[in-house]
């Protein structure tokens, strides 16, 4: 880590995404802060923060990148059945704060959303650039959730979490449907998981990703950041 690039507050920059380490995989710099503007600079770069409390800001951009092409969503069968019953519905921005919080406490392995990152994201919510997407069950019950950042026509997902069976599957065919309606090029799922694989996401060179970037971050996204919700017909 000697070797990286420390930002400086003041001075609003990053190195090249290509620069990022191999070992640990991504690591680009540590430092900086996490204003609106840096923040945004780094998602318009490929590039976003992952650290715990106990670490300075690390930066972070990996090759290979798991993304998810929105018409390439995967619906296996036993999924099928679940949207077939209609057990959810869809919100957004309904309870953000709600929405980042689940997302770092039901994560058993722990959490990188710390204090300083839950009031970055909350003020990236503020000025309409980070959403969250909930799903409630048919008593009107919190069943999961997922927030991230929507520039151009990329979405960048950064947590989800889930609190029944499927809800967040479901979550991720819908906003897929939304994404791929609205002609998002992209979602940037950042690390690879199993969950995210068997969705339909892969993993793309770092060098394909940036310049799917370049494209869709210039394109107008919608002015009303909003899911076109409505009952599902049959799946088939």
């Amino acid at each position: 880590m000697a070797s990286l690039p420390w930002l400086d507050p003041d001075q609003l920059w990053f190195p090249p995404a290509h620069e990022a380490l191999e070992e640990p995989d991504g690591l680009l710099a540590l430092g900086g802060d996490l204003s609106p503007e840096r923040l945004v600079l780094a998602y318009r770069n490929g590039i976003f923060p992952w650290f715990s409390d106990d670490q300075p800001i690390l930066w972070w951009s990996p090759d290979p990148r798991c993304v998810l092409f929105p018409g390439e969503i995967h619906i296996s069968r036993s999924l099928r059945r679940t949207l077939n019953q209609q057990r959810f519905y869809l919100t957004t921005d309904q309870c953000f704060g709600r929405v980042i919080r689940l997302c770092g406490s039901t994560r058993a392995e722990g959490t990188w959303i710390t204090a300083d990152m839950l009031a970055a994201y909350s003020e990236l919510h503020q000025r309409g650039i980070a959403h969250s997407i909930e799903i409630w069950n048919r008593n009107h019950e919190l069943a999961g959730g997922m927030y991230g950042l929507a520039i151009g026509r990329c979405f960048f997902g950064e947590s989800m979490f889930s609190l029944e069976t499927n809800a967040s599957k479901v979550l991720m065919v819908h906003l897929a449907r939304q994404l791929e309606q609205w002609g998002y090029q992209i979602m940037d799922c950042q690390v690879e998981s199993d969950h995210l694989i068997s969705m339909g996401a892969r993993c793309i060179p770092r060098a394909e990703f940036l310049s799917i970037l370049r494209t869709s971050i210039q394109q107008q996204g919608p002015k009303d950041w909003h899911l076109n919700w409505q009952w599902p017909g049959r799946e088939r």
